[in-house]
């Protein structure tokens, strides 16, 4: 049986609970109903020198917004349909930051609504946990906050869609990559204390999928995953950070795209059942998974 949203205040006001449980009754926002991961950023120091290597490995369209004197570039993962949902890595300038991953977004379904009761709720759980004061988003990219290890997360409508302020972009002709990107299909985070990263992650997509040894796997309904690693007390692994990403393809050839990315300047790490691993020209590693 159903309830109508007037029958269901109904029932609480007749239970007699407070206000404040009522409203959470209405309209409970966490965990966030999400799709899951949708587009994410890379942070580089030469912009076009990133961008030529991206568009040599995926067979797409390349989009452009003008920003602070240069560009801020977007590979497209996909065909761009007229209402502009797509997924997509977008490409800014690092201006002295150095070179990582910026940030991965999972799009929000009633976000333009529900913000800043999202943002409240989590305010309030993130406390109740123990994970002190949530300082709420930054005042940079709309809907752009850090976890506890800094890492950054961003909320944005559901379904997500390329800005419209990004326009077709010539500095490398599309649809001559090696492999045709469909969709993000994960991202890994290596955090500093993967127990509390779990509790802080389930207030935020529910529960885990997996969980073994020392990774945890939260899953999506788009296909996309989200997968916590425990950071490694040795030398270039105990940094808290986004460590790589994954995106679908479609199924290649193996040793044309391989050679096709040494070419490019990058470098393969590891060719496993499903993935090719490898290092983009920054050293940022991704996934081929198909």
């Amino acid at each position: 049986m159903s309830l109508s949203r007037r029958t269901m205040i109904g029932l609480v006001a007749a239970a007699g609970l407070p206000a404040w449980q009522s409203a959470f009754a209405q309209t409970r926002v966490l965990p966030l109903d999400t799709p899951g991961l949708d587009h994410l950023d890379v942070i580089v120091p030469d912009v076009e020198k990133t961008t030529r290597f991206y568009m040599g490995l995926f067979r797409t369209a390349l989009h452009a917004q003008p920003f602070q004197g240069g560009f801020r570039y977007f590979v497209l993962l996909g065909p761009l349909p007229q209402n502009r949902t797509v997924g997509y890595i977008a490409i800014g300038d690092a201006r002295g930051r150095g070179t990582y991953i910026g940030h991965f977004c999972t799009s929000v379904r009633e976000w333009r609504r529900d913000s800043a009761a999202i943002f409240a709720a989590m305010k309030e759980q993130f406390a109740s946990a123990g994970f002190g004061q949530f300082p709420g988003p930054g005042a940079g990219a709309a809907g752009v906050f850090k976890d506890p290890d800094g890492i950054e997360i961003q909320f944005l409508p559901s379904p997500d869609t390329l800005v419209t302020a990004a326009v077709p972009n010539d500095l490398v002709p599309g649809g001559q990559g090696l492999v045709t990107p469909q969709r993000v299909d994960h991202v890994v985070l290596h955090v500093s204390n993967l127990e509390r990263a779990v509790d802080y992650y389930r207030i935020l997509y529910g529960r885990e999928k997996s969980r073994e040894g020392n990774r945890a796997i939260f899953s999506f309904t788009n296909g996309s995953r989200l997968i916590l690693e425990g950071t490694s007390y040795v030398y270039g692994s105990a940094q808290s950070r986004i460590a790589r990403f994954g995106i679908r393809v479609a199924p290649f050839d193996r040793a044309t795209v391989t050679a096709g990315i040494a070419t490019l300047g990058g470098t393969v790490v590891n060719d496993a059942a499903g993935a090719l691993r490898l290092r983009d020209v920054d050293g940022i590693e991704l996934e081929l998974v198909s």
